[in-house]
């Protein structure tokens, strides 16, 4: 055997689809019967004509599969019945609600629809966040108090607002960033602020415990979704090269993880996170 065949690095395998990866699996009815508000159920448009679907829209999709009665909150409406349409296609069930994060007059509005609508609230996602330029320089005060409004004060008026409408024993999900973990996306203003969802998130759980009301986080990776293409612009490398698994992952991967703590498989788990990133964050 020779020498440069001894130091040859054996051929990358990169893990297909699954079903439950390209969102083509069935319904189990691992949600049957709850009422679930997302935020940030609809998504932002980068290429219309190829953008693969977004997480809040997926996470939707997928919980009314699963048998939840679904409340698709967005800042764009029509982005939110978007959703709402494509889940009465499949026979869901779902409404839409437009709010704004940052209004605590919206959020109260909002959680006061979603409750009435579906008769309780048993669960929340919390998918919000906006990118802010990298540096610090490059951020004025006013932007990084704007973004902060969206990505850490806007959850934290959703759960003051939602916890005295629960149902005992609900759950609460946060969609943090691996940014949160790694200075790699240089966004000092959005990494910190998805940073900050760990504390809240924290504190959530504890003031619900007392209920059974669980609150967790998951940390998405690079995600192909229109949002992550944005974020990538202009960077060909992104999701290739240094990824683990040697691709992004796709936005029902995302929504699976959350399932798991929406639904009774994860209800002895709270104030946890999970990182979805085939590894980005601790190789």
């Amino acid at each position: 055997m020779s020498e440069s065949s001894l130091d040859a690095k054996p051929e990358r395998y990169i893990r297909p689809p699954s079903a439950e990866s390209s969102g083509t699996a069935p319904g189990r009815g691992r949600l049957k019967g709850r009422r679930i508000l997302i935020v940030g159920g609809g998504q932002r448009v980068f290429d219309a004509a190829t953008d693969p679907i977004g997480n809040g829209r997926a996470m939707s999709l997928l919980f009314a599969r699963e048998g939840a009665h679904v409340a698709v909150a967005d800042l764009n409406r029509a982005s939110a019945e978007d959703t709402v349409a494509r889940i009465a296609a499949e026979g869901g069930r779902a409404f839409a609600v437009q709010a704004d994060v940052t209004q605590e007059t919206d959020v109260v509005r909002m959680i006061d629809e979603a409750h009435r609508a579906m008769g309780g609230l048993d669960g929340m996602v919390l998918n919000i966040g906006t990118f802010g330029k990298t540096g610090l320089d490059n951020v004025s005060a006013d932007e990084w108090n704007r973004i902060y409004d969206v990505n850490v004060r806007g959850p934290m008026l959703c759960c003051r607002a939602a916890l005295p409408r629960f149902e005992n024993g609900g759950s609460i999900v946060f969609i943090s960033s691996i940014a949160a973990l790694k200075a790699g996306s240089q966004m000092a203003v959005y990494d910190s602020s998805k940073a900050a969802l760990g504390g809240l998130m924290r504190n959530i759980a504890h003031a619900g415990a007392r209920r059974g009301i669980r609150a967790n986080l998951v940390y998405p990776g690079l995600v192909d979704t229109p949002n992550g293409r944005e974020a990538g612009a202009g960077r060909p490398s992104r999701g290739k090269s240094h990824i683990p698994f040697g691709r992004q992952a796709t936005a029902w991967e995302i929504a699976y993880a959350v399932l798991f703590f929406m639904s009774d498989e994860s209800v002895y788990v709270t104030a946890q996170t999970l990182a979805v990133d085939s590894g980005l964050s601790g190789l």
